[in-house]
């Protein structure tokens, strides 16, 4: 196992955005830049803020809020009318189309997200160019909330009810301790943003079960992700605690500090926050297809009833989330947004700070993406609930993802 250590540094900020921390105390810091870019940053934190305040029970909904709120800003700001300013123009659109989807998707938070859009509308020059920003912003949330509205990602739709398959070796079957029904499953079913098909890019199968390979995994995961191993380090435990909670909330701070260095303006940054989470949404689509594909087994069913040298009494550290193993979420995503930050910022970034609620009080310093991705596949080896071959094929399978949305980007913005 190799984890990098984390550096000494100062308590960085995290946004929060999972519906495990719903109920939690956000303060989201307002961006103070003087040009009028710091009206992306506000708006980021309005949208992190909605969401983890108020937001839906499933990451994948919350994605999509955050696609199509920012999928709107980014058209509408795309084509500034002749004998306007365009910089009001952009802004208004931006503001105009987040608060207007917002609002739709998360209701609870109206009030608040009225007075923030008030605040931000006072801020713009008022006369023609904020007026047709305005009604742009309006206008092209209302298309894109229309276009997805049934797209099956609310939270009913994307836990449909999943039959559990007859006890064999290899398949999967709810795990301790609360042996809680599949979740996830009608992730598969639903309407991606940019693939054509949720199993466009399913995965190879995990390793047979009489392979070396499947034979070293469970060896590994036995070691280092058991409650009470004695081979993990407390480097290694922290890990593991750090990557536990919602890949939407760990990856919140990074695109955000990516956006507060990018030297582009309104529109290009709203695309760019669009196409992170467009293609965020269409990988964890593809996830479920992979794991209801494959159904494969976690370590903690295969280690207490597997042909291995069962242990009945094999219990990892962290509690094994309910749904199939192949390939794994967390890295999915690490996947897709390493590579969509990838190709927007470069691959390596000045030092930023990252916290996570999951792991109170560590703070840990990166200067590249792909270290997040790295961190998290040995994450989910020393939390015990993931294989490392589920990791790996999921780290590409986020890759190719999200590769594909870079290339059909243009799909997203052609003119209607």
């Amino acid at each position: 196992m190799t984890v990098s250590g984390p550096r000494p540094s100062r308590r960085g900020f995290v946004a929060l955005g999972a519906a495990a921390l719903l109920s939690a105390s956000v303060a989201v810091p307002r961006a103070v830049a003087a040009d009028r870019r710091s009206a992306v940053l506000t708006w980021y934190d309005a949208t992190a803020e909605a969401i983890a305040a108020a937001g839906a029970a499933t990451q994948v909904t919350n994605s999509r809020t955050w696609a199509i709120g920012w999928l709107a800003a980014a058209r509408a700001a795309r084509d500034v009318p002749r004998g306007v300013d365009r910089a009001a123009y952009q802004e208004a659109a931006l503001v105009s189309a987040v608060h207007h989807a917002l609002v739709d998707l998360v209701p609870a938070r109206a009030e608040q997200l009225d007075a923030t859009f008030q605040q931000s509308i006072d801020r713009i020059p008022g006369g023609e160019a904020r007026g047709l920003g305005v009604a742009a912003g309006r206008r092209e949330a209302a298309h894109v909330l229309g276009s997805r509205r049934s797209d099956g990602l609310d939270p009913a739709s994307v836990n449909a009810p999943y039959p559990v398959p007859a006890p064999r070796p290899g398949i999967w079957q709810p795990t301790p301790p609360a042996y809680a029904p599949a979740t996830q499953y009608g992730n598969r079913l639903a309407v991606p943003f940019l693939l054509r098909r949720p199993d466009q890019f399913r995965p190879g199968p995990p390793p047979a079960l009489d392979s070396d390979r499947y034979a070293a995994d469970l060896a590994e995961v036995r070691a280092y992700g058991a409650v009470d191993s004695k081979a993990r380090s407390p480097h290694q435990t922290e890990t593991a605690a750090f990557w536990l909670g919602s890949s939407l909330t760990l990856y919140t701070e990074p695109l955000r500090v990516a956006l507060s260095r990018s030297p582009h303006g309104i529109a290009e940054q709203a695309r760019q926050v669009a196409l992170f989470h467009v293609a965020l949404v269409d990988t964890q689509i593809a996830t479920s297809d992979g794991k209801y594909a494959y159904e494969r087994w976690r370590p903690v069913t295969a280690i207490r009833t597997g042909t291995i040298d069962p242990d009945p009494g094999w219990t990892p550290l962290h509690t094994t989330p309910a749904h199939p193993d192949h390939p794994s979420g967390h890295n999915t995503y690490s996947g897709a947004a390493e590579s969509v930050l990838t190709a927007f910022f470069g691959p390596r970034t000045a030092p930023f700070e990252l916290t996570s609620p999951t792991a109170p009080g560590v703070t840990r310093t990166y200067t590249d993406w792909k270290r997040l991705s790295d961190e998290n596949v040995e994450a989910r080896i020393l939390s015990g609930i993931h294989t490392r071959s589920a990791d790996e094929a999921g780290i590409a399978l986020g890759r190719r993802v999200a590769r594909f949305a870079l290339e059909h980007a243009g799909e997203l913005f052609a003119a209607r």
